[in-house]
């Protein structure tokens, strides 16, 4: 377990540096897949793409386009331990056998050598931009990288949050202090800060100082942090004790260690849970009833389609884009029988979605000059 936050965490200060300066375009594209029949495979690790979460739905994506695309064929590959140089060297392993390459995840921001040895193949890669050995962001003519604006579709879990809550106590919860992570929950903090203020809500983001996070530049962030991705058991005491303080609403941002906490919920009473990247729920059924308040979105199956339609009909551009509201990126689920929300939150999340596309709000990220205290539109 040592070894695995010690590589991840280096992987996320080398992501750090790559959001701080680009390199220049290489690996100029030799080939055109115009009208060709793709075979494609979709690495995750280490929950694979039956998830019902994260990895599922790239995966979606790449399922729309083979439905309208019937001759195209994926291959799901799977590697077991999620560290970086283990998910680079799974790409490496099959690079040879594809047209293209989706990759679910931060870890695989290392494939940049791999991109630029191999540019007849396309590398579309979610939640990452790729990087050099030192951590420097590089853009490629064969990778289209998509990243999202997690601080938004925080902020707006914080405001519903805040809404809802009966009890003025809510929580974010999350997995290790990564970036994305981190984002999740000053976005989070902002949305209940921004509810006090303009909508007359009393909420208070609740901490556990023994669960405070620590980010890729070693500053205590906070929060509610579990160490890991894939710990249900530490997720499910992290979640007793925040509703045993008098948490009744739940934002998790936690792989597979919000399974804990889902199930802390659902043990305790009028507990509601927010779900995360995501709509997570049929994962809060709980007998008759259900745990789901709503869930935090990023739209990847959209873009995974889109990027591969763009590769099939000779369109496709290698970028590293930031995607957020203002292409309708990020989001929460709002669709009758699919969330609880009441029809007043409903409308001032309507409200506040709106100012956020426009950039009139611009919730905090975890290198920005802002804070859930002070940012642009509070």
């Amino acid at each position: 377990m040592k070894k695995f936050i010690y590589v991840t965490l280096v992987m996320g200060a080398a992501l750090f540096l790559a959001a701080c300066g680009g390199g220049e375009k290489k690996a100029a594209k030799v080939d055109n897949k115009e009208g060709k029949d793709l075979k494609i495979a979709i690495v995750s690790s280490p929950s694979g793409v039956d998830d019902g979460s994260f990895n599922q739905e790239i995966y979606n994506g790449v399922l729309t386009f083979i439905k309208n695309n019937p001759d195209a064929k994926v291959t799901p590959v799977k590697e077991e331990t999620g560290a970086p140089d283990a998910a680079v060297q799974a790409v490496a392993d099959i690079v040879a056998d594809y047209d293209v390459i989706v990759a679910c995840g931060f870890q695989f921001a290392g494939i940049s050598s791999i991109a630029e040895e191999n540019p007849e193949t396309d590398f579309i890669l979610v939640d990452t931009f790729p990087a050099d050995s030192e951590g420097k962001e590089q853009t490629y003519d064969n990778v289209y990288a998509m990243t999202f604006a997690e601080n938004e579709g925080g902020f707006f879990s914080g405001v519903a949050a805040a809404l809802e809550t009966k009890t003025n106590k809510v929580a974010v919860v999350n997995g290790i202090a990564f970036p994305t992570n981190v984002n999740y929950q000053f976005g989070f903090e902002a949305g209940v800060n921004y509810a006090n203020k303009h909508f007359g809500t009393k909420a208070e983001a609740i901490s556990l100082p023994s669960y405070a996070g620590t980010d890729v530049n070693d500053k205590n962030v906070g929060g509610n942090y579990i160490g890991n991705f894939a710990d249900e058991a530490t997720g499910k005491v992290v979640g007793k004790a925040l509703i045993d303080k008098g948490v009744d609403v739940l934002f998790v941002a936690a792989g597979g260690s919000g399974n804990g906490v889902f199930t802390a919920a659902k043990e305790a009473k009028n507990v509601q849970v927010i779900g995360c990247d995501v709509d997570q729920f049929d994962d809060g059924k709980n007998g008759s009833e259900n745990i789901i308040l709503t869930s935090a979105l990023k739209v990847m199956s959209v873009n995974v389609d889109k990027q591969l339609t763009n590769i099939k009909d000779g369109k496709f551009k290698g970028a590293n884009e930031l995607l957020t509201a203002e292409t309708d990126s990020t989001g929460y689920v709002k669709a009758e029988g699919r969330q609880q929300l009441s029809k007043e939150t409903l409308a001032k999340l309507a409200e506040i979605y709106e100012l956020v596309k426009k950039g009139e709000i611009v919730p905090p990220t975890n290198f920005s000059d802002a804070t859930p205290e002070k940012f642009p539109g509070l």
